[in-house]
């Protein structure tokens, strides 16, 4: 038992050291001993060669770089360590661990969405949201959620804020009033996504888009009322003229008395 357990422990090296003694065996001519030390030798080299590269894979793989704006979740064996980190280089177990980064910087979420407002109107809208993610909330979300996060948590919440805050606006209201509905879409969408450590710190709807039917409604309500403001106008244009030639008559007949 014991001669087998010093044979297990004679490394590489050695046995290319006993093996090379072979090349002293004598009768072996002088070309086929000069072969076989060459060959022994090319065979040392070529073992040192991926030792070496070996050790540089396992060192180039046993650090990682955080950069500026970005936090990074440290895994082991599929488990999350309850601890971020820093930026700048870190180290990692090779193998064993691997390092996830998420970005914290502000970022865009842009979201195309139907929705019906409170006359039920039809309204088509081009959406842009910035958001970011909480330095200090990183882990939790990245455990509860993962990386696809934006796919998962945000756009469902930016499209269901938008759904519930115009139908609660006719749809010329949400021509006249945008800035309100951007801000009530905001502070809904906050209270969906602040609990998974998201912040929103800009909402706007960036384009709306009404049914063919509406558009013609709306342009002749517009002419309509222009119409309406066109004849007001000329009738108080003609009130004042006849004001005038009351004024002058007055004024001519008090001169001929």
């Amino acid at each position: 038992m014991n001669n087998h357990n010093e044979f297990k422990e004679v490394d590489a090296y050695s046995l290319i050291e006993a093996i090379t003694s072979l090349t002293n065996i004598p009768g072996l001519n002088g070309p086929t001993r000069v072969k076989m030390r060459n060959i022994l030798k090319n065979k040392k080299i070529i073992m040192t060669v991926i030792g070496a590269l070996v050790i540089l894979i396992l060192l180039t793989s046993s650090f990682t770089t955080i950069k500026s704006g970005e936090v990074g979740i440290r895994v082991r064996f599929g488990k999350v360590v309850n601890k971020s980190t820093h930026e700048g280089v870190n180290f990692k177990i090779p193998v064993i661990e691997r390092i996830e980064k998420m970005n914290v910087r502000v970022q865009k979420s842009e979201v195309k969405t139907t929705s019906s407002s409170k006359d039920l109107q039809e309204v088509d809208m081009s959406l842009a949201v910035n958001y970011r993610i909480d330095n200090k909330k990183a882990i939790e979300l990245y455990k509860t959620v993962g990386t696809n996060y934006k796919e998962v948590i945000l756009e469902p919440a930016i499209q269901e804020s938008i759904k519930a805050t115009t139908s609660k606006y006719t749809a010329e209201e949400l021509i006249t009033k945008r800035s309100e509905v951007s801000t009530k879409s905001m502070e809904e969408l906050s209270k969906k996504v602040e609990k998974y450590g998201l912040s929103i710190s800009d909402f706007n709807i960036t384009n709306f888009s009404f049914s063919a039917e509406f558009d013609k409604a709306i342009e002749e309500k517009q002419v309509a009322e222009q119409k309406v403001l066109t004849a007001k106008q000329e009738l108080e244009k003609e009130k004042i003229e006849a004001e005038k030639k009351n004024v002058k008559a007055e004024a001519e007949k008090k001169a001929n008395e």
